[in-house]
């Protein structure tokens, strides 16, 4: 594997300085659940499902609240829209410590509607700095990126909730949020192609003159092709979360809950070198047949037996997940044109969020009637299900838009 194509796109002007902001700002998003989790549990002395209902609250508040804050990076620009989301997080996450437990779930709620967009402003910023053939290898590294932070921020985030007080983890959450909202703000990535110096060669849209671009920006956002795309990131989404819950059960079934850490680092580092191949390969896989092959690797964590055997078995299914994550961005990206991406970029967050929503129960469900083995058979199942179901309706559709231009052409002759 050469690693030429990640030097030449760390080149680019402004890529690396976005790669690195974007690690720094995304940490206090991926420790929040778990400090989150510990907070109810201990310093509120309530059971892991009411947990689970503060963390449902705030899951449905990114759902709702991704697409409007994504429109608001299209109307607003960057600074203007992160504004109030700044404001509010600051408030919520610096009493969210002193609330009691009803109270904080409505401040879970409201921080979820106004959660900083990082991943989508990072990505709108990807699809305007890098040109259309680099953007498979953007996404990519973009994906590794939240895998290592995703390894990085839970790590520090159960450090400091316990050898200092979940008090004070909640409080540098919100700093932490705070922090990131405002390094986005100075650091005002550009969104729209004339933003960046010589924009002629980058986005898809770019070449497009401005009465073309406007009729796309007028033009409607969920397209049967984004639909399908949406579609997969639910898939890929409810693998994922049911393969989390899974190993869990899997390592408190065997006594083994202390060996969590060094699991889901393998499984992530398998995650990792998959986007890393995937990203400097040249050729473009699509997001269904991604999501389907994710689901199927994830099949043979259902049939081993023993700690050394998952890790082996999870590494494997986590070698196409960071690839199908960047195949659905860099897909995404090309059907949008950037008047209207962050828009895009939210219901791709909206899509994640409802996946994960139905994994976790879903898988939870058959490992309460038939062992950690039937949740990760379960996620493969009903991920596999969802892409292979997309991969038809495309097949379909195209053979159906082939015949109708066939008509089109007939009819003209």
């Amino acid at each position: 594997m050469s690693l030429a194509p990640y030097a030449d796109l760390l080149r680019r002007p402004g890529v690396l300085r976005l790669v690195l902001v974007a690690l720094v700002a995304r940490i206090p998003h991926a420790a929040t659940g778990v400090v989150v989790t510990l907070h109810v549990v201990g310093a509120l002395g309530k059971g892991y499902a009411q947990a689970g209902l503060v963390a449902a609250a705030m899951t449905i508040g990114m759902a709702i609240g991704a697409p409007w804050r994504g429109r608001r990076v299209d109307s607003r620009g960057v600074r203007r829209a992160l504004l109030p989301s700044v404001i509010i997080e600051a408030a919520v996450w610096v009493v969210a410590p002193f609330l009691g437990y009803e109270a904080l779930i409505g401040a879970a709620f409201v921080a979820g509607v106004f959660l900083v967009p990082v991943f989508s402003v990072v990505r709108q910023s990807l699809g305007v700095l890098v040109p259309l053939g680099e953007q498979r290898t953007a996404y990519a590294l973009d994906s590794v990126g939240t895998e290592l932070t995703f390894m990085l921020a839970p790590a520090i985030g159960v450090l400091i909730a316990t050898q200092v007080s979940t008090t004070a983890a909640l409080v540098t959450v919100g700093i932490a949020t705070v922090g990131s909202g405002v390094l986005l703000m100075w650091f005002d990535p550009p969104t729209r192609s004339h933003q960046v110096a010589g924009a002629g060669e980058a986005g898809s849209t770019r070449s497009a003159p401005a009465a073309a671009r406007a009729d796309l920006a007028s033009a409607r956002v969920l397209t049967p092709a984004l639909l399908a795309v949406l579609a997969t990131a639910v898939a890929a989404s409810l693998v994922l979360n049911g393969t989390d819950v899974s190993i869990v059960a899997s390592l408190k079934g065997w006594g083994q809950a202390s060996s969590l850490g060094w699991m889901m680092a393998l499984w992530s580092a398998g995650s990792v070198l998959g986007g890393l191949v995937y990203g400097a390969g040249r050729r473009t896989v699509h997001p269904l047949a991604l999501a389907l092959t994710l689901a199927v690797l994830t099949i043979p964590a259902a049939l081993v037996h023993s700690p050394m055997l998952l890790g082996a078995a999870v590494f494997v299914a986590g070698l196409p997940c960071a690839p199908a994550l960047s195949s659905i961005t860099a897909t995404l990206a090309r059907l949008v044109p950037e008047e209207r991406r962050g828009e895009a970029m939210g219901w791709q967050g909206t899509a994640m969020t409802i996946g994960g929503s139905l994994g976790a129960p879903l898988c939870g469900w058959m490992i309460d009637a038939d062992g950690p083995g039937a949740g990760f058979l379960t996620a493969a199942v009903a991920g596999g299900l969802l892409a292979a179901g997309g991969l038809v309706v495309l097949r379909v559709s195209r053979d159906r838009s082939v015949a109708v231009s066939s008509l089109e052409t007939a009819a003209v002759s």
